[in-house]
């Protein structure tokens, strides 16, 4: 399968501090790719690359077989990239619909209207309406986000995530902070997106991500320190020493 997202040689440092090391790494089409690490491992830093939130010291970032590295998170995002946030990211005085339809906008023509009011397109609507429906939150559209449970937005998250039909989405920890019952119902609805989209993932709860993910890679100090199946890399000596702690 070929590669929707190449990263090579990305570097990124703070000061003196190096939180990327030159990472590499390869994610085919489809796939369900998992990073994990300790804290501090440079896994969100890695996401924040991608996404075009930082600008690396070296290195490239291909997305579909084009450059990317140059672009603004804006223009990646038009070239089909998505991401959710470790911490939620979300209009809360806003209702659940106004936010879907917020997320909408983004990769409508609408945006480049200069008059009128945009909650009043119909077709907009309908649609935000389709993607609460499609995470099973179409009975609180209308509620402001801050009367919603902590599950429940990370479900919204997700689900404008994948309104703006990505080729590839960057999940950061979607599965943290959430009940066993929650846990449950956001790994039905990641199960659920079809091989269109492929998935990168952080994820800590190591049971659950690893029955989600085809591959996997370790990050360490910034570095890649093992990457393959998900087998290959649990049964790697390093993660076991650096990760899993036996």
């Amino acid at each position: 399968m070929s590669a929707v997202l190449e990263v090579s040689g990305l570097t990124k440092a703070f000061g003196g501090l190096k939180v990327t090391r030159g990472v590499d790494l390869s994610v085919a089409r489809g796939e369900r790719h998992l990073l994990i690490g300790p804290n501090g491992a440079g896994k969100t830093t890695l996401f924040n690359l991608i996404a075009g939130d930082l600008r690396a010291d070296a290195g490239s970032i291909s997305l579909l077989g084009q450059n990317v590295t140059g672009l603004t998170t804006h223009q990646r995002a038009q070239q089909g990239l998505a991401r959710t946030y470790q911490i939620l990211t979300l209009f809360n005085r806003d209702t659940l619909l106004h936010n879907v339809m917020l997320a909408l906008l983004a990769k409508s023509r609408l945006r480049w209207k200069h008059f009128g009011v945009f909650t009043a397109e119909k077709a907009l609507k309908r649609r935000a309406q389709e993607v609460l429906a499609s995470v099973g939150l179409e009975r609180k559209g209308e509620l402001p986000l801050e009367q919603t449970s902590y599950g429940e937005k990370r479900r919204l998250e997700i689900a404008m995530a994948l309104a703006q039909a990505p080729d590839v989405l960057l999940l950061d920890e979607p599965l943290a902070g959430l009940s066993s019952e929650e846990r449950d119902t956001i790994l039905g609805l990641l199960q659920s997106i079809p091989r269109s989209v492929t998935i990168v993932m952080i994820e800590h709860d190591m049971e659950v991500a690893l029955a989600f993910a085809d591959s996997v890679t370790l990050l360490h100090y910034g570095e890649v320190i093992t990457a393959g199946t998900r087998q290959q890399v649990v049964d790697d000596p390093r993660t076991k020493e650096i990760y899993l702690g036996h």
